[in-house]
């Protein structure tokens, strides 16, 4: 899986490692993030997100 990258702050979501923070389980791909899914660093939304 690729992983993302916000374009505000740089934080990478990698769909193996998920988001334990947020409850997000590894494995989770990132289209399916719950549709009000934030940037867990700048709270920025899932469109800001660039696929690496």
């Amino acid at each position: 899986m690729n992983t993302y990258t916000c374009s505000i702050c740089g934080h990478v979501y990698d769909p193996g490692k998920g988001e334990p923070t947020q409850g997000i389980q590894p494995g989770t791909a990132f289209a399916d993030l719950p549709s009000d899914w934030r940037c867990p660093v700048c709270g920025a939304s899932s469109d800001k997100f660039k696929e690496a």
